[in-house]
């Protein structure tokens, strides 16, 4: 199976989050869990373990790290991946959602409206620069990109 069935977050050196970042954090896991692609290439050097995959996203020396078991708990693979490709994306997001949290408290619907399409064009922005960056790594759709595109920028600001 080509599919990630747990996800883990090493947080333990962030700052508590927002009740709005945990939100998006709670709703990104449950949506990846319930639905997600994630397919390791084979290698030359050793077979790839067959998933279904638990998947633990940290960041540590300024990298993001995936570290990819079996169900099984067998290395299935783990890579790091340098954040500067993710900085501005991820601030670029987290503004934008900002805006969006303050709109939705006390603007009319059709500027809130404008505000999530900025959003979503963010977001997809961030899931693609992911699927650059995992390109050879893991294979990963769209909606997975995105999901983990989310639960990238609760480790990278924390809260």
């Amino acid at each position: 199976m080509t599919r990630i069935t747990h996800i883990a977050l090493d947080d333990s050196a962030l700052p508590p989050p927002t009740p709005e970042i945990e939100q998006e954090r709670k709703v990104a896991v449950f949506d990846l869990l319930e639905d997600n692609t994630f397919v390791l290439p084979a290698r030359e050097d050793r077979p790839v373990p067959e998933g279904p995959y638990h998947l633990k996203l940290a960041i540590r020396e300024k990298r993001l790290v995936f570290d990819v078991e079996t169900e099984s708990a067998e290395k299935a693979a783990e890579f790091h991946l340098g954040l500067g490709p993710f900085r501005q994306v991820v601030k670029d997001y987290f503004q934008i959602c900002e805006s969006y949290f303050d709109a939705v408290k006390k603007l009319p619907p059709s500027q809130i409206e404008t505000i999530d399409m900025a959003r979503r064009g963010i977001h997809n922005e961030g899931s693609r620069v992911l699927q650059e960056r995992l390109e050879g790594k893991a294979e990963i759709d769209t909606d997975t990109a995105r999901r983990l595109f989310t639960l990238i920028c609760v480790l990278h600001f924390g809260g």
